[in-house]
């Protein structure tokens, strides 16, 4: 969305931390700051017995933040967006925009101007005390359908709903949920609470070996989506603009490990740092613990450590970050670590956590295949730097282009600057191109050599 990574946007997780917000009851934002930053189904409103989500954000949810008026304010997820999306940029050029996604909180799209989407729609997929579709491979399906549905009312230049809209979108699309819950899922619908097909109920979804072989669960999550963008396909057709559509196909994040028999789940990485034999009396180890004790609505500045196949550290104390990082590697292979990224390091990356307020103090990514936790509800998870978690699929698509495989490496962030090429939009509108020097995806532009070797 953005053509980059934190570095310029500066998120990481939907549920992270930030040294300059307040807890959502502190509406005077008063004391030291640091909190909790929540951007999941929990900012939702809801409604019923058992709960449902009214498919927008509650507010008094929110963190509190002091805006650049000084005044306490909510922060809504587009407030935390530190560059400009294409919808923002489409929007400028006079283009109509829409998108689809799984929370609310996917409020970020719009940008820091919050005005990115005109048409946004998040039917969300996990009600916190309710059903959560993402037990059952079926009942995530039939929530994607809903997205697909607005997608194809979108395609006849009507809104997402079937209401009159202004016009087909310049840019649109949707995020597709069933094959990343059909990759993970250990037991399909293991608490039956998904009655809309009981097919797959106990069964194991991702793959069946390291070749990537996939399980009934996920070769019907993968079914069922291919099935819905044919029929974005036929609709094009239908409207007569398929030829002057640019068709991409990519995802967000991949999950590891693929191969079953790597799966390692060890439980939680704070819980593994404190079962260690001098945690109690290490200085590194007590910074740990202390960021993992903090807890809302008592967050006073205490960090925070977020885990699944990554760990993110934020320390209350930041100038115990090395003797934390250098604890964690001479611990490494009892927490199965692969890399420990700190000081300098996190510096090379991203953003200097000294000096930006969401950036984490530790990144630990794991041995491939660990998992930090001991939920026997999935056996896969994303959120690291494995090859597993980015070496995803990126399809483009357009009947004037010459089909081929582009084996040069390529990032998802090029995709944003090549929407924005394929509408005649300077892909330097986007900051975050012009920050990190982000260029658009090869041979889409230009007629290269045609072969690839196969």
């Amino acid at each position: 969305m953005t053509g980059g990574s934190p570095i310029s946007h500066g998120l990481f997780y939907d549920v992270s931390y930030n040294r300059g917000i307040f807890d959502p009851t502190n509406t005077t934002c008063s004391g030291q700051p640091g909190n909790l930053q929540v951007f999941d189904e929990s900012i939702d409103k809801y409604s019923g017995s058992p709960p449902v989500s009214l498919n927008v954000i509650d507010p008094t949810a929110l963190p509190n933040h002091l805006d650049e008026n000084g005044k306490c304010v909510r922060l809504f997820p587009h407030n935390a967006m530190k560059s400009n999306t294409i919808f923002e940029v489409v929007r400028a050029s006079g283009g109509h925009t829409a998108w689809a996604d799984k929370h609310p909180a996917y409020d970020l799209v719009n940008g820091p101007s919050g005005k990115g989407v005109e048409d946004l729609f998040t039917p969300e997929i996990t009600n916190v005390g309710g059903l959560d579709n993402t037990v059952s491979v079926v009942c995530t399906v039939n929530n994607d359908a809903l997205k697909v549905q607005g997608i194809l009312n979108e395609i006849k230049g009507l809104k997402h709903d079937g209401a009159p809209g202004p016009r087909v979108p310049a840019v649109f699309g949707m995020n597709f949920q069933a094959v990343s819950v059909g990759q993970k899922l250990s037991k399909d619908n293991s608490d039956s609470s998904c009655i809309a097909d009981t097919t797959f109920t106990g069964q194991a979804g991702g793959y069946t070996d390291g070749a990537g072989t996939p399980t009934a669960v996920l070769a019907f999550a993968l079914q069922k989506t291919d099935d819905a963008l044919g029929s974005m396909i036929k609709a094009l057709k239908a409207q007569g603009i398929y030829d002057s559509t640019l068709f991409i196909v990519s995802a967000k994040h991949g999950q590891s490990p693929i191969n079953p028999a790597k799966v390692n789940k060890p439980g939680h990485f704070a819980d593994l740092v404190a079962a260690l034999p001098d945690a109690a009396t290490n200085a590194g180890a007590i910074a740990i613990a202390i960021a993992n004790a903090c807890s809302p609505p008592a967050q006073q500045a205490c960090g925070f450590v977020q885990d699944d196949d990554i760990a993110l550290i934020w320390l209350q104390d930041q100038s115990q970050a090395q003797a934390a990082a250098d604890y964690l590697n001479a611990n490494a292979k009892a927490l199965f670590i692969d890399e420990v990224l700190a000081g300098n390091e996190i510096k090379l990356k991203f953003r200097n956590p000294l000096a930006d307020n969401a950036t984490p103090d530790i990144l630990v990514q794991p041995l491939y295949g660990t998992i930090y936790t001991g939920s026997s509800k999935k056996n896969a998870e994303h959120g690291g730097f494995s090859f597993g978690d980015t070496n995803v699929g990126l399809i483009v698509s357009n009947p004037a282009l010459h089909s081929r495989t582009a084996k040069t490496p390529v990032a998802t962030s090029q995709v944003a600057a090549s929407i924005l090429q394929a509408l005649g939009i300077d892909p330097g509108e986007l900051q975050a191109v012009r920050k990190e020097g982000t260029t658009v995806l090869p041979f889409l532009f230009s007629d290269a050599d045609g072969s690839d070797g196969n």
